[in-house]
């Protein structure tokens, strides 16, 4: 299926956006760009944009396949995907399994603890607030989004960690956390949108606890590449 790019809408710190002769449809090509800390630190690999493309490619096709409708229709090349358009929700929706990251510092938790139950925490989408940490009630007064939507948006995180969860386990990866966001098809309905890939989960090794995520970026581990190739490469290995 042929794919033209026609206007470009929107460039982000780790992909562009076109519009497509195709009503609903975009366009996304992934960028080599790393950024951190609200892009206070940045870098760009060759080769990252493709990884990115691949691993969001593979798991969105696979979330899909287990009934979670996503913007995802299909991967164009190396770094294009194909989505639908959609009106992206402004919250950032992070899922998390263990404790590590802005949590400890915030609330002095000690890295690794595993919680009885998967964490929700909501951030505002705001890069010149740092993308704040909000509350439900915020996103209600606000007008973010609605009791029904935060409803939806609860339930599929929560299922979408599970599967993640079990698929990444039989690939000897522990998923700590992951940052998901939504957005609302032009027919009304809210699905999973934006990407899930290294830049926006934790992934620790299950016997070595190495990082094979973007914190080796964060915290200066080097092999950053090599890590984003390890967590493709068992994915995409066929399972015996």
């Amino acid at each position: 299926m042929s794919w033209e790019k026609k206007e470009f809408l929107y460039e982000g710190k780790a992909k562009k956006v076109w519009s497509t002769e195709r009503d609903g449809f975009y366009v996304i090509e992934y960028k080599d760009d790393l950024t951190a800390f609200n892009a206070q630190k940045k870098a760009t690999m060759e080769g990252k944009g493709q990884l990115n493309n691949e691993i969001s490619a593979h798991l969105l096709a696979y979330l899909a396949s287990r009934n979670i409708e996503t913007h995802f229709v299909e991967r164009i090349d190396e770094r294009k995907q194909a989505v639908k358009a959609v009106s992206i929700i402004p919250l950032e929706v992070v899922v998390r399994n263990i404790a590590t990251g802005s949590l400890c510092k915030r609330l002095g938790i000690k890295e690794g603890l595993e919680f009885p139950r998967p964490l929700l925490e909501l951030y505002l989408k705001n890069d010149a607030l740092d993308d704040p940490l909000v509350t439900e009630d915020h996103a209600l007064l606000f007008g973010w989004a609605s009791e029904e939507d935060l409803k939806i948006i609860r339930a599929i995180s929560f299922k979408v960690n599970e599967l993640l969860k079990e698929l990444f386990r039989k690939r000897s990866i522990v998923l700590v956390d992951f940052k998901l966001e939504f957005g609302r098809t032009g027919e009304g309905r809210l699905v999973l949108a934006d990407e899930i890939s290294p830049d926006t989960c934790r992934f620790w090794d299950s016997s070595t606890g190495n990082r094979l995520d973007k914190d080796r970026f964060r915290k200066d581990l080097g092999d950053v590449l090599g890590a984003y190739r390890e967590i493709w490469r068992r994915l995409s290995a066929k399972e015996e």
